[in-house]
């Protein structure tokens, strides 16, 4: 796609995200003020993840590495590398029966309409406080008690040089799954930094693959954990890129 027409498929992000957070919006803002709705608050946000992802010409294709299956009714911290926005809309439809609650960064909530209804269906982080990040564990864990399962990107962020095929794991999944022993789904996606990179001019409706990895144990050594599943996620990006 040439320039003007990738900054005319990005202005139709804007309106799409526009009206389908106006649309599906309102029902989980009022659905979220009680947190035994939020299984029902959560169907509407995969709507709206639906429209935007399909809305936005992207499709997806998994393929499954290990035959591991999730448990109904049981909670996950879900991890993935982390490439592109549309991440998110990803994460959320993959799960369609494990309602998800993403740790995400404090400075969304400043987006008009969509921060309103971010800091009600996240766990927020200011990563600037080394308090704040102390007390994410106490908030996923009574994210958890409410039936959800987190997702945490453990590279923290999307990294400015476009080479790194992987960035360094931050602690806090692995730490998280160790000190609420819940097992760590993992995923690898590929395909999203070309398709839908962070850089306005660039990018393309296509297909992302989706790599299903499988479970981890919980351990008493998040740093194994860290190793394991970066590991996994890098072997994967380089034996299918």
């Amino acid at each position: 796609m040439g320039k003007i027409l990738n900054y005319l498929w990005r202005f139709w992000l804007l309106i799409l995200a526009f009206f389908l957070t106006i649309f599906f919006g309102i029902p989980v803002f009022i659905l979220s003020f009680n947190k035994k709705h939020y299984k029902y608050a959560y169907k509407f946000i995969r709507f709206w993840s639906y429209g935007m992802f399909y809305g936005m010409g992207l499709r997806h294709e998994i393929t499954k590495l290990s035959s591991q299956q999730l448990e109904k009714g049981k909670q996950y911290v879900i991890i993935s590398n982390h490439t592109s926005i549309m991440d998110i809309m990803l994460t959320c439809i993959l799960y369609p029966h494990h309602p998800i609650c993403f740790v995400g960064k404090k400075e969304l909530v400043k987006i008009p309409i969509f921060g309103t209804i971010y800091k009600r269906i996240c766990v927020m982080v200011d990563r600037s406080s080394a308090r704040s990040r102390a007390d994410v564990y106490r908030r996923c864990a009574e994210k958890m008690e409410e039936g959800c399962s987190i997702v945490i990107f453990p590279e923290g962020g999307v990294p400015d040089d476009t080479s790194i095929i992987l960035d360094e794991f931050k602690d806090g999944a692995f730490t998280l799954s160790s000190k609420h022993n819940s097992p760590i789904v993992i995923h690898t996606f590929i395909g999203l930094k070309e398709i839908f990179p962070f850089e306005n001019s660039k990018g393309y409706p296509g297909k992302v693959r989706v790599f299903y990895n499988g479970i981890l144990e919980p351990s008493d050594s998040p740093k194994d954990l860290k190793l394991s599943a970066f590991e996994t996620i890098k072997k994967t990006l380089v034996k299918y890129s």
